[in-house]
């Protein structure tokens, strides 16, 4: 069976079948900021899948094309795969185990509530204020990015924007310095109308010294300044309890599949 790449314009022939997803990364793709789409048909597709970044979301009725077809061509040795909650998630769950066998593992992530307006400034304004001695809490200007794309850790604070230009444009980060070194991050992984994913992290040799928390402090504060809502999603329960400190609250645990060395 042949499959179709979706043309920006026509995002509004695959939208029902996403419906109800409460995922940025897909509103991204059917918005036509960021991401590409393919599905069984042009103009009556009954199944779909959205590539974005190193996610993958499938709808529809299960298709072992769309599991397989060209994904091998748009990333480079690693995605995350994410069947749908209802319908047939359990059948695009095998298709995905029978294409990629031993490349491939089952793993639970975490979706966090999207709640506009449960951010209290006060308490984000004093986390992002409880930097230990020594750190500089400083939002993403031109030499941040370029520091980001230095390191395997910081490398996705930015990596979907085309460059800087296009990242003052669109994005948005906040980011911890430890003597003008890029040492923690909060950043807009993706972004969609009305928001951004949040992309969070901290170098390995400075971790659990609060620097995380006063980053996606700052970054939630600045979001709500300029009309923005900071979706979050988590890959563990660490991400779950920083999410929490801040003011999110949890929702539940997904499927999805880790599938790696795309390129053999």
């Amino acid at each position: 069976m042949p499959i179709y790449k979706i043309k920006k314009e026509n995002m509004e022939t695959i939208a029902p079948l996403f419906a109800g997803w409460q995922e940025s990364l897909i509103w991204s793709c059917l918005q036509g900021c960021m991401g590409e789409a393919w599905a069984d048909s042009e103009e009556n597709p009954k199944s779909a899948r959205i590539l974005l970044a190193d996610f993958c979301f499938f709808a529809g009725k299960a298709s072992r094309e769309l599991v397989t077809e060209e994904i091998r061509n748009q990333v480079r040795d690693f995605v995350i795969m994410v069947p749908p909650l209802h319908g047939e998630g359990e059948l695009w769950a095998q298709e995905i185990e029978r294409a990629y066998g031993g490349n491939c593992k089952r793993v639970e992530r975490y979706a966090i509530k999207k709640e506009p307006g449960i951010f209290d400034k006060g308490h984000l304004a004093k986390i992002a204020g409880s930097l230990p001695k020594g750190f500089e809490l400083k939002m993403i200007g031109e030499e941040i990015f370029a520091q980001t794309k230095k390191s395997q850790w910081s490398v996705d604070f930015t990596s979907q924007f085309s460059g800087y230009k296009d990242y003052q444009k669109r994005g948005l980060g906040a980011a911890v310095l430890a003597d003008g070194e890029l040492v923690s991050g909060a950043s807009s992984y993706t972004v969609y109308r009305g928001g951004i994913e949040v992309e969070i992290g901290t170098r390995e040799d400075y971790r659990r010294m609060g620097l995380a928390s006063a980053c996606g402090a700052k970054l939630v504060l600045e979001c709500m300044e300029r009309g923005l809502y900071p979706s979050w999603d988590a890959q563990n329960w660490w991400s779950v309890k920083l999410a929490e400190k801040l003011g999110y609250h949890f929702d539940r645990a997904y499927p999805a599949y880790e599938v790696y060395q795309l390129q053999q």
